[in-house]
């Protein structure tokens, strides 16, 4: 009987926070949306030029890469978790968006974004000749700058309706000059410039090396911006505002 009354209240609280409301949600649109591209890893692989990356495989594959950029020729294993990002940003579920990802990488999310009908640019560095040559094969349109503190983004003349940073390192991840809260607010004052007013922004950080995510301060300061945060996600659901007092001081 206890047991069953922890069960009857748990569901009770589920469907108080809107947990399982939003769920059912997304459950129903998905099984709505069947004239959309189907997400499934082994679908979109075939979609993708098998000679021209088998190409790319032999010129940068290594045996065990580890950590190592090759590790991104992996397509099954990259693909389903670039498959797992649309889901949860619901881009399966959306009319088309047009989308900046920053740090694109090989810009496997972005392609299969394509694939569903949004419209997509990817931004990052130029040192990877493998990034270059798999974003080119892809058809994913690619802006070479390097995110810096203070450095504004270039201007890629339209504004997108999501922003998107999965697995960031342009905060000087595991450096000694880790982003603070003035970088990190000069940053989102500029990326508020190429959103849509009602756009969203979606960033995922790394884990530094103290295991934290991000300090108190910086945690509060993204929160007076009108972030929901959940652990290394920062989610900014109807564009950017101004901070709600002002900026808190860096620690």
């Amino acid at each position: 009987m206890i047991y069953r009354q922890v069960r009857f209240r748990h569901k009770i609280r589920k469907l108080v926070d809107g947990r399982s409301l939003a769920s059912a949600r997304k459950h129903t649109l998905r099984l709505l949306r069947t004239n959309r591209f189907s997400l499934d890893s082994k679908r979109v692989i075939e979609t993708i030029n098998p000679a021209g990356f088998e190409q790319i495989r032999q010129r940068y594959a290594i045996a065990n890469p580890g950590a190592d950029w090759p590790k991104y020729l992996d397509l099954e294993r990259w693909i389903g978790i670039n498959i797992r990002r649309i889901r949860e940003v619901e881009l399966d579920l959306s009319r088309p968006k047009r989308i900046l990802d920053l740090g694109c990488g090989a810009g496997y999310f972005l392609y299969i974004a394509q694939l569903l009908g949004h419209r997509g640019v990817g931004l990052d560095m130029d040192r990877l000749a493998m990034f270059r040559e798999i974003t080119r094969l892809l058809g994913v349109r690619r802006v070479v700058q390097r995110i810096e503190a203070f450095r504004p983004l270039p201007d890629f003349r339209q504004k997108f309706d999501l922003i998107t940073a999965f697995m960031i390192c342009f905060n000087d991840h595991k450096m000694p000059g880790l982003w603070q809260v003035p970088e990190w607010e000069f940053f989102l004052h500029d990326l508020a410039k190429h959103l849509t007013p009602r756009g969203r922004v979606w960033l995922e950080l790394n884990q530094e090396y103290d295991g934290t995510f991000y300090t108190p301060e910086l945690k509060e300061f993204f929160q007076n911006r009108g972030a929901r945060i959940n652990e290394h996600k920062i989610i900014f659901t109807s564009g950017l505002r101004a901070p709600v007092s002002a900026s808190p001081t860096a620690r």
